[in-house]
């Protein structure tokens, strides 16, 4: 049981949610996002779904890298 099951709040200030995702938190200080922890940053449903708005570019470029060098 981790601690999103446990009912983690998001890490992101003045949000209140629950977390439903944990990220590194060095990736969602790269997306532009503000976050209270230095380790794990856990996301709510909104959130989330805005880091992966700011890293679709990032994400089909490396996907385009993996392909490339198969």
């Amino acid at each position: 049981m981790g601690k999103i099951d446990k009912g983690v709040k998001c890490s992101i200030p003045s949000c209140k949610g629950e977390a439903i995702r944990s990220i590194a938190a060095s990736k969602v200080t790269a997306a532009g996002m503000k976050v209270n922890t230095k380790r794990r940053a856990y996301l709510c449903r909104t959130h989330y779904k805005d880091f992966k708005k700011a890293t679709r570019k990032d994400r089909t470029l490396e996907k385009w890298r993996q392909q490339g060098s198969l």
